[in-house]
């Protein structure tokens, strides 16, 4: 008898909740019909425990988490903090440091903000001659960091009959420039002598225009549209000619538009961007403004390549690469500040951004504060593409 009541009482509550719920006939394309239980929704005031900690707990908590993990793949767990809810993502954003401040990256937003002041930021480059691909990873080599390595941005080459265009991706295989990881391309002109860096933005007033912004529209068939993807010219490099080849190495000149002179002075700094654009963690667009200096502006932050000495025993060109580069090639550099070009030797400190070669199809790049790994890793594509006009 216990057994029956205990079936009695499971069949009355079955009975119970079919009651709650409501049979629709829906249609199908083929003309067939079938039925669908709809079950109640559930409150949506309801909200996960995780959400209703003291702040003061949840503040201690990212702080440890953040203070913990301090390389790449364990910071993954910073990352996670920032999507179990809102006020998670509110406290974990203001608890992370800028690159500039702890030299670490977290978000892809990290990538367009400036580089650390006291050290270089240690990353290499992996060039794929078959795809005409490019991959910026943060580590010493591939040698050294092995799996551990980064992935931080790539970049595909694309030939055209007048210019050259290397499209900057977040993703590793995704190029295409209507994708929510576009975020930026280098653009050369005919004679591969001056490049263009634009970083992406989101128009969000399509009635607004202005000097150094273009864009494209979007089909309108995509599932989830985007306001047209803007470009902004943030820098111009220009390579000096040198059709003779009597000039020794290559000269290039970097104007950074978008980052002021007076910012290499003590107490100064570069306007951060706060959000990449595209959709933000709460479903909403996100755009981002970029200060900008007008073009050929004085008060622009000019970076220029150190001129290299002539070694006589060895009979070649020679830069104090301090170890990072092993092989001898006309696409090494070191980039300092235009004032500081002309200066004594012992003004090596102040390399702004280094880039060389260690092996087949792999590259460094050493970058510091004022640059951002998007900017240095667009000055550092430019010396990948044919220039028959400057060597």
């Amino acid at each position: 008898m216990k057994l029956k009541s205990i079936f009695r009482d499971f069949i009355a509550r079955g009975a119970g909740c079919d009651s709650k719920t409501q049979p629709v006939e829906e249609s199908c394309l083929l003309g067939c019909s079938r039925n669908i239980q709809f079950s109640p929704k559930e409150s949506p005031s309801q909200e996960s425990i995780w959400a209703n900690l003291p702040p003061e707990l949840l503040l201690d908590i990212i702080s440890r988490i953040e203070a913990d993990n301090t390389a790449w793949p364990r910071r993954r767990s910073v990352v996670s903090c920032a999507g179990v809810c809102k006020n998670w993502r509110s406290i974990t954003m203001d608890v992370t440091r800028t690159p500039e401040q702890c030299g670490l990256f977290t978000f892809p937003m990290s990538l367009k903000q400036p580089g650390p002041r006291d050290s270089p930021v240690q990353c290499y480059i992996r060039r794929d001659r078959t795809t005409s691909t490019y991959r910026l990873y943060l580590g010493l080599s591939p040698a050294l960091a092995g799996d551990s390595s980064k992935f931080l941005l790539a970049a595909k080459k694309i030939r055209k009959a007048t210019k050259t265009d290397f499209v900057i991706s977040l993703s590793a295989n995704d190029f295409s420039q209507t994708s929510e990881t576009y975020a930026g391309r280098l653009r050369s002109n005919f004679l591969g002598s001056k490049f263009f860096i634009h970083d992406c933005q989101i128009q969000t007033n399509p009635t607004f225009q202005s000097c150094g912004w273009s864009w494209k529209k979007i089909s309108t068939n995509r599932v989830s549209p985007r306001p047209p993807v803007c470009s902004y010219n943030v820098a111009s490099i220009s390579y000096e000619l040198n059709v003779l080849r009597t000039r020794g190495p290559r000269r290039m000149r970097c104007v950074m538009n978008t980052i002021p002179v007076s910012s290499t002075q003590q107490g100064a700094s570069v306007p951060l961007i706060n959000a990449m654009p595209g959709f933000d963690y709460d479903g909403m667009f996100s755009p981002f403004s970029i200060p900008s200096i007008p073009e050929n502006s004085k008060d622009s932050l000019v970076l220029e390549n150190k001129v290299p000495r002539w070694h006589d025993q060895l009979q070649c060109w020679c830069l104090n690469f301090r170890g990072r580069v092993t092989i001898a090639s006309v696409k090494n550099f070191q980039l300092v500040a235009a004032t500081d070009s002309q200066s004594s030797a012992s003004d090596d400190e102040k390399v702004i951004l280094q880039f060389g070669k260690i092996g087949k199809d792999i590259f460094t790049m050493d970058y510091q504060y004022p640059l951002s790994a998007f900017q240095a890793f667009a000055i550092c594509l430019s010396s990948f593409d044919t220039k028959p006009a400057c060597e």
